[in-house]
């Protein structure tokens, strides 16, 4: 089932971070990736006064294989690049992951995403990629945008409480010895220890009232 996410990451955990750094005051905007046997096409906008100076930049990247200005619009540049199919950071957890992009704006602290998964399976996918790529992200938030007032299984768990409980179960929380702590589990989607550790006694407690109601009345739908 159709899961969307809001993400936020450091501006240099996404490869157009170098812009940034020579033009801190400029916002970038993706308008897609797309990725390809021999390399990955990102193609955005930049609002800056000389594109010449940002396709310097970005061709001193030796990731960079080749840069297109494509179109110019009231002051805004869009730029078609080249990245080598090796480039890592984001990228590859997004394309790897199946993720699709449907929104993606920097600035220079940090680029926001909203993404879309066809699972919450790929978005596990995702968030263990990100991790092994030491690429720090932060869920802003997380729907289903075909179930938008309803809980995911029947069980009565909220998303939230799903997505705890999954992505613990996922990373060998409930295993023994644990696979991961609690607090861990926290920084993987973005809240606090404390936030998780309610999240989760509640979440259980219902999944527990859920199966004894199950068990009880079996017939019942």
């Amino acid at each position: 089932m159709v899961v969307i996410t809001d993400i936020t990451i450091p501006a240099d955990q996404f490869a157009l971070g170098e812009l940034f750094e020579e033009y801190p005051d400029i916002d970038i905007e993706l308008e897609r990736l797309v990725p390809l046997r021999e390399g990955v096409i990102p193609l955005f906008w930049v609002e800056v006064a000389s594109p010449e100076a940002v396709e310097t930049t970005l061709l001193a990247d030796p990731m960079t294989l080749e840069v297109t200005l494509l179109t110019d619009m009231d002051g805004r540049h869009l730029f078609n690049v080249v990245w080598d199919a090796a480039i890592d950071s984001l990228v590859q957890p997004l394309i790897e992951s199946n993720a699709e992009v449907l929104r993606a704006e920097g600035g220079a602290d940090y680029w926001e995403f909203r993404l879309q998964f066809e699972s919450r399976d790929q978005l596990a996918d995702f968030r263990r990629r990100c991790q092994e790529n030491d690429v720090q992200i932060q869920l802003d938030a997380l729907y289903n945008p075909a179930l938008p007032d309803q809980d995911t299984d029947g069980s009565g768990l909220t998303d939230e409480q799903y997505d705890l409980i999954a992505t613990a179960y996922d990373n060998g929380y409930f295993e023994v010895p644990r696979g991961i702590e609690l607090g861990e589990v926290a920084t993987l989607i973005g809240i606090s220890s404390n936030a998780a550790s309610q999240r989760m006694r509640r979440g259980l407690s219902t999944i527990v009232e859920w199966a004894l109601e199950a068990q009880k009345y079996p017939d019942r739908k």
